[in-house]
This record gives structure tokens, sequence and C-alpha cells, in this order.
């Protein structure tokens, strides 16, 4: 039992991290009391301009502190190619290993009906007016491999079909230096599923 209620209030707090449960919140709870109080105040600071100041994108949804975020307001990316991901997570990944030099969309999630999680949810009827306006000429599909990530992508591609916009969806399948013996057997499937001209 925690003696002090703060504490146990703190340390619960931080069990909705994710990959945080009971104990690894205690420890951290724990090494900011002890060693990093200063940092744990600027921490606090920081996540709450944070919380406060980051918003959306009115574009492509990301997370940003403007109206529209330095992506979108590049000129040097290309407009007419879109790449559709579940998170912002999702656009830091590709913009780190990728030479992607188009635009993004970020759904914040994907279709789970049974969650509540429907297109209207996800931002689908304000990427269908950006596919309307006639500058689109692509569109990546990125969502993950999961049910979920699928039927999003199926919906997402009837989207562009009655835009008139070509959908086209990442390869999935065996990571660059992988060996055959040690991939699992949907990746495999998906990697031959996905071959291409050599």
């Amino acid at each position: 039992m925690i003696a002090s209620p703060l504490l146990a209030e703190l340390i619960a707090a931080l069990q909705f991290l994710p990959g945080v449960g009971p104990k690894s919140a205690q420890r951290i709870a724990f090494h900011l009391l002890e060693k990093h109080r200063d940092k744990a105040r600027r921490l606090s600071d920081v996540l709450r301009r944070a919380a406060d100041d980051i918003g959306q994108c009115a574009s492509c949804r990301t997370f940003c502190e403007t109206e529209i975020c330095a992506l979108c307001a590049s000129p040097n990316r290309d407009a007419g190619l879109i790449c559709v991901v579940e998170s912002p997570l999702d656009v830091q990944a590709i913009e780190q290993a990728a030479d992607f030099r188009g635009r993004f969309f970020v759904l914040l999630g994907r279709l789970s009906p049974i969650d509540g999680v429907t297109p209207e949810t996800l931002g689908m009827p304000l990427l269908e007016q950006r596919l309307a306006g006639g500058e689109v000429r692509e569109m990546v599909v990125a969502t993950g491999t999961t049910m979920e990530g699928e039927a999003t992508a199926h919906y997402l591609r009837q989207i562009a079909q009655r835009a008139g916009v070509r959908a086209t969806r990442i390869a999935y399948g065996v990571p660059v230096g992988g060996d055959l013996e040690f991939v699992d057997g949907s990746t495999l499937s998906h990697a031959l599923a996905s071959r291409r001209d050599y």
C-alpha cells in the first residue's frame, strides 16, 4: 500500500500510457520524485502546453500547432499524391524511412463499427472533398494489415474509385535482410501475392 494518496494517484495516472503497467508506473513515479523533480516539473509544463496548444492540421489531420502543418504548406510536396495513414506516428515513420514527396491524410484510427468508429469519425468526408477537388491523381493506402485496417483500405479504395482517383496499396512482405525461415506464414503469403516483375 502506498502511504501517500497523491503518489498513488500519480502512479494510477501513469498507467494509461501504452505499455506501462502498475510496476512500470511505480518505477517512473519514484524515479521522478527521487532524482528528477525539476525534470518532472518541466515534463508537466510541456505536457500541459502540448495538450492545450497542439491541434490538428485542417488539411491532413496530423498534429500541429498551426492551422496547416508544415508538410501541407510546403510547395515542395506533390499535391497530386496523397498517402492515407492511420496515425501521425505513421507519417513520422514514412518521413524518416522513405523518399515520399507527396502529402498525407491521417485517419486517427481505423474503421471499427463495433467500437463506434465510423467513416465520419475518421474524417473521410474531408478526404472525399480533397479527392473530388481534382488535384489528387493517386491515393496511396498505408493502413495496417489487421482486419480493421483491411476493411478501412477497402473503404478507401471505394472512395477513390468514386472520385476517379488511382488507388494504390503499400506492399507488405519479407523485411530487408530477413531469412524466409523466420517469416510468419501470413507475411510470406502477402509477399507472394504482392510479387512484381524483377
